[in-house]
């Protein structure tokens, strides 16, 4: 995969050749119970482009047919066919098509509120397997409803479903519990010096099996999960403290400031200076 940009910014480029179609939670309240502001059905071709640099909430999007690329723990990836991508509040999302191919996918984008908890987790997968066709066809009958106007009580339904089908992509521990445990432990100790082996063995697992449960699961491996997470809580300290910079590195387990500059700035788009002054 190429590299990214050094320089991204705010962009949304639909181009001639894309469709289209969404609902917003301003025309379907059913979506606003859920905290969903908006999803949708496109059919994108290039040059569409998408950058949001500060994420307002949770998005999710499930690859239908074709392929299109992802911009995830700072390199551009593959998103194919049976594959989703999730990503949380306040992080950077890029994603684009690819030149000559057509790239069907469905999104669902959350409004996260103040003061509740995001639906992503510590251990929420980034890019991995996902069958995108019922979420596809809730969307569809989502649409379908609302341009009929007849049945309110089936757009709820219709709503239940989408917000179901994400939930089931977020939280994959509901069918391994080893992996929800060990990153809801590690997400408290980011200050640690976690290695591969001392994660294997709090999960009583070997390195090789917790390599490929992690890639199956989460999209990534055992040790770029927790770049992943201590990433997240960097973010959430520049954003909400007045910390220097050296103390938030050294929360996340950075003993090098320059070395968490450099990596911060590879995961979330700006080093940690920019970050808090745009926060502020």
């Amino acid at each position: 995969m190429p590299n990214p940009p050094k320089q991204l910014t705010e962009t949304h480029v639909i181009g001639p050749e894309t469709i289209e179609a969404k609902v917003r939670a301003q025309e379907c309240p059913a979506l606003a119970l859920h905290h969903i502001a908006h999803v949708g059905l496109a059919d994108a071709a290039a040059p569409y482009e998408m950058v949001r640099m500060d994420l307002s909430g949770t998005y999710l999007l499930s690859c239908s047919a074709g392929r299109g690329q992802i911009l995830l723990d700072g390199r551009w990836q593959t998103c194919r066919e049976g594959w989703a991508c999730l990503a949380p509040p306040h992080a950077m999302l890029a994603f684009r098509a690819v030149r000559g191919e057509r790239w069907e996918f469905t999104w669902v984008r959350y409004q996260q509120p103040p003061d509740q908890k995001p639906i992503i987790s510590s251990s929420s997968p980034a890019l991995a397997r996902f069958d995108p066709r019922p979420l596809h066809a809730a969307v569809q009958g989502l649409f379908s409803e609302m341009q009929s106007q007849t049945a309110p009580a089936a757009v709820s339904h219709w709503v239940e479903l989408i917000h179901t089908y994400v939930l089931r992509f977020a939280r994959p521990w509901q069918t391994d519990d080893r992996l929800g445990h060990l990153w809801e432990h590690v997400a408290a100790r980011l200050g640690e010096p976690w290695s591969l082996d001392r994660l294997a063995r709090h999960c009583h697992l070997s390195t090789e099996h917790l390599r490929r449960l992690c890639r199956r699961e989460l999209g990534r491996s055992p040790m770029h999960h927790v770049i992943f997470l201590r990433m997240q809580y960097a973010a959430k300290l520049l954003a909400t403290t007045d910390d220097k910079i050296e103390t938030v590195a050294g929360a996340v387990g950075y003993a090098n400031p320059f070395v968490f500059s450099t990596t911060f700035k590879k995961w979330v788009g700006w080093r940690p200076s920019e970050y808090r002054a745009r926060k502020g």
